[in-house]
């Protein structure tokens, strides 16, 4: 791996990278890109949340910037907000992130993004993994692995069965 490039934040925020690239620390660090399931899945689950977006009252986005500490800005692959205009770098916990399991994805590097949107406020993270076709869910404390992931008091929810049947389909 490359030397990490270290910039303060205020220049991290006026760059943008292809693809998005995070900021912990001082410390510019890449993503790991998904390959074909990974992005099917990101697509999949978009569209899932943008059907319901009124029904629910949500807004969403894939791989925005989400400022989680002072020194930390976290591009996870899909938040679910309240709906309303958003800033350009979310400050506010939003109500889900969720984060998709890249081939190159090691489990200790995606606790560390859970738990720094944890730590920020977010009340659901859901990992989701194409590769084992299962996904888990942080409400509280506890980690949950579930085929239908939920988000406690609201009635946002996904059924993963129902979205990996279409990660093959054309």
């Amino acid at each position: 791996m490359a030397t990490a490039l270290r910039i303060p934040l205020n220049e991290y925020l006026g760059i943008s990278y292809r693809p998005d690239r995070e900021y912990v620390d001082g410390e510019i660090r890449e993503r790991n890109v998904g390959k074909w399931e990974h992005a099917r899945l990101q697509w999949l689950l978009a569209a899932w949340f943008f059907a319901h977006e009124k029904q629910w009252g949500i807004t969403g986005s894939t791989e925005q910037r989400v400022r989680v500490s002072e020194n930390r800005v976290r591009v996870p692959d899909l938040v679910v907000l309240t709906a309303g205009a958003q800033p350009e770098v979310l400050t506010d916990p939003p109500l889900l992130v969720i984060e998709i399991l890249s081939p190159d994805d090691s489990y200790s590097d995606t606790q560390e993004r859970a738990q720094d949107y944890r730590e920020m406020g977010v009340e659901t993270v859901w990992i989701i993994d194409p590769k084992t076709r299962t996904g888990r869910m942080c409400s509280g404390t506890e980690w949950v692995e579930a085929p239908r992931l939920e988000v406690k008091g609201t009635p946002l929810y996904v059924n993963l069965p129902e979205i990996f049947s279409q990660l093959t389909s054309v």
